[in-house]
């Protein structure tokens, strides 16, 4: 059975540059990949065809010569005899730059060794008060962090001794392992991918080459802050492996319960308890605030769970351009320990007000006639 035209199973044109074959590739294997087809049979025959295309035409020499005989310049006797370029076995033909992005692999911009790490972030959770949330505050903090070890210098080996090359990975700190027709690399098993082995360790990191500390660092509080939000200090965190950059260090906020406020937004609520007496007459009464103390005039007649709001009272948040609300909710509070001459008092008052009951409690009318109604039906 004849084989099918490489380009026209890449679906490329004849002139296609590198990139181009790279990216026809690349779209071939993802699509026609074994693991990511167990239910298609025919997807391992298609993802081999794409392999053996792209490995002959990435090949300038045998691309020349494919353009030039076909496939029968690679027939066991053909154009020469022999194969001459090795085609069909795949060997020695590295894909790692092809399956990077569907492994994670990839020999990277170092030859195949492996990178220094980034050091790893750090996470922190602190309680502040309402105050500090809404005017910002500095904090001190200690942290416990891994810091370079001081008598081996980070290299993790015995003072007067060094660390020897890898002989598994050769130093690359990493190897190639065959799966099927295509190999992957990982990291070196023996070296974890240092590349470097260590025969004497220093005896105060056990060759790690870091130790574990606690670090004192002061933390800027936002003004505005709300609950849960992270703030993020770089190159705070974990110390990098060989001289790669430090992580970063996120501090999750949380804010206290307060005594008198609630914060909703950039809102603030909080219950007054004001006299009968103020209630029904009216008045002027003092509330508390962030900045002090507020007045707010009490009409007469004012019914319990009255909501009295106070502009520009609540908090500037971090992304707000103007502060919210205050909002204070009155509650009616009734008399406790009453005297004899209060009880005597109160009692001629409702003898008064029962009267003209419907012109004095006009709720309490309403909700009666709503329980007539309800038994009725």
């Amino acid at each position: 059975m004849s084989k099918k035209d490489y380009y026209e199973t890449l679906g490329v044109n004849r002139d296609a540059s590198e990139d181009e074959l790279k990216k026809a590739y690349r779209k071939m294997a993802m699509k026609f990949h074994p693991d990511r087809n167990p239910d298609n049979p025919s997807a391992e025959a298609h993802f081999k065809e794409a392999k053996e295309a792209y490995e002959t035409l990435s090949d300038a020499q045998k691309r020349a010569a494919y353009d030039q005989h076909g496939h029968a310049a690679f027939e066991a006797g053909g154009m020469g005899g022999g194969n001459p370029f090795g085609q069909g076995g795949g060997q020695g033909f590295d894909f790692s730059d092809i399956f990077g992005d569907i492994f994670g692999g990839g020999r990277g911009g170092n030859g195949g060794r492996s990178s220094a790490q980034r050091g790893a972030d750090l996470s922190y959770t602190m309680q502040i008060t309402l105050e500090e949330a809404a005017r910002g505050a500095t904090k001190k903090i200690r942290i416990p962090i891994m810091e370079e070890c001081e008598p081996c210098h980070g290299s993790g080996a015995k003072a007067g001794t060094s660390a020897s090359t890898c002989t598994t990975c050769g130093g690359h700190g990493q190897v190639r392992m065959q799966q099927g027709f295509f190999s992957v690399q990982q990291a070196c098993p023996r070296c974890h991918g240092t590349g470097k082995m260590i025969a004497s360790p220093c005896k105060i990191c056990q060759g790690v080459g870091r130790v574990k500390t606690a670090q004192e660092q002061e933390i800027k509080i936002p003004a505005g802050i709300a609950e849960g939000m992270r703030i993020r200090h770089s190159g705070l965190g974990e110390l990098g492996s060989r001289g790669a950059p430090r992580g970063d260090l996120f501090i999750e906020v949380h804010i206290k319960p307060h005594a008198v406020f609630q914060r909703d937004g950039d809102d603030l609520h909080c219950e007054m308890p004001i006299s009968f007496s103020i209630a029904a007459l009216g008045g002027e009464i003092e509330i508390p605030t962030l900045d002090g103390k507020a007045s707010i005039k009490i009409p007469a007649e004012t019914q319990s769970g009255k909501q009295f709001r106070l502009r520009g009272k609540g908090i500037k948040g971090v992304r707000s351009a103007t502060h919210g609300d205050l909002h204070c909710h009155v509650i009616v509070e009734t008399p406790v320990s009453l005297t004899e001459k209060q009880k005597e008092l109160l009692r001629e008052f409702e003898s008064i007000n029962e009267k003209d009951s419907e012109r004095h409690n006009p709720r309490a009318k309403s909700w009666m006639n709503k329980v007539k109604d309800f038994f009725a039906e």
